[in-house]
């Protein structure tokens, strides 16, 4: 019978342990092969690992569930975790590991960062918490180049340490990090339709709250909340955004905004107090702030153009 809560992997020896490996060639990193490892015991139904993972699949026919999404990979992915993120899989019973399309795994114990740049710098790459349906879709020659790198961590920890392999290997991580972001980027202009389509969603989602109650009573829409309405995580949606328009979430809420404001100012006789109450603020100061920083006029300045 399987455990409803998710198994903690506390650390990489762990992780070998599970997946019936011999003991780890470095206790704080580690490369696993896993086209022919064992999968995890039955008895685990979701993991919550003390670590961060970079995972690569390739014609993947399981199900896996990150949080409370399932999503069905059926090309290549590079799949990002951070610590305390539950992961599950689901794999068909009558294949092996090797069918089921895993390929390797990189884990890092967060340890190894200590006192590092990269420490600081890792959560710059908001894609540790992209859900799982925005995983990195790679080319075949973007997945060489990953595969590479990968080789040259490997080669790294398993000679013989000396005062220089940790940062070598830092430097290897972050150079996999950077070409992800660069692939990540290339992935929000390669798949325009679809991410032009979440635009159009996002557009359409923050007209409809604008000229809802809901903007009276409950006040400006959040990044979390048109990031759900999305049913996209905010990171992603932040960079998505970023690629396609140079703004951030925020900026575009505050640029739907000031142009509902802009429309009221000029086409309605409401007072500006009046209007700062029907977009969702409790204190006019706020709102003629915002106004100011985002078109250089304050709100009665700019209608005062219009006579």
């Amino acid at each position: 019978m399987r455990n409803k809560q998710p198994f903690r992997v506390k650390s990489i020896s762990e992780f070998h342990q599970l997946r019936g490996l011999p003991k780890p060639a470095h206790p704080l990193i580690s490369i696993v092969n896993l086209e022919d490892v064992q999968k995890f015991p039955d008895t685990i139904s979701s993991l919550v690992l003390d670590l961060y993972s970079i995972s690569l699949k390739r014609n993947f026919t399981g199900t896996i569930k990150y949080g409370q999404q399932e999503y069905d990979f059926n090309e290549g992915t590079l799949f990002f975790m951070s610590p305390n993120q539950v992961f599950s899989i689901e794999h068909n019973p009558n294949e092996t590991v090797k069918q089921s399309g895993w390929k390797w795994v990189l884990l890092i114990h967060p340890d190894f960062l200590w006192n590092t740049p990269l420490a600081r710098n890792i959560k710059q790459y908001e894609f540790f918490d992209y859900s799982v349906s925005e995983a990195l879709f790679l080319s075949e020659k973007e997945e060489v180049i990953i595969d590479g790198i990968i080789a040259n961590i490997q080669q790294e920890y398993h000679t013989n340490i000396d005062k220089f392999s940790k940062q070598i290997i830092i430097s290897y991580i972050e150079a996999l990090l950077n070409y992800s972001e660069r692939f990540y980027n290339r992935q929000f202009i390669t798949r325009e339709k679809a991410n032009h389509q979440i635009l159009e969603q996002l557009e359409k989602l923050l007209i409809d709250y604008f000229n809802s109650e809901e903007l009276i009573s409950k006040g400006l829409p959040t990044v979390q909340y048109v990031s759900g309405k999305l049913n996209v995580s905010p990171n992603y949606l932040g960079a998505l955004l970023k690629v396609l328009t140079g703004e951030t979430t925020q900026q575009h809420i505050h640029k739907k905004l000031i142009e509902k404001a802009k429309e009221k100012l000029s086409t309605t006789n409401l007072t500006v107090s009046e209007i700062a109450y029907q977009l969702g603020f409790e204190h006019l100061q706020s709102f003629s702030k915002l106004f100011k920083t985002k078109t250089n006029f304050s709100p009665l300045e700019f209608r005062q153009s219009f006579n």
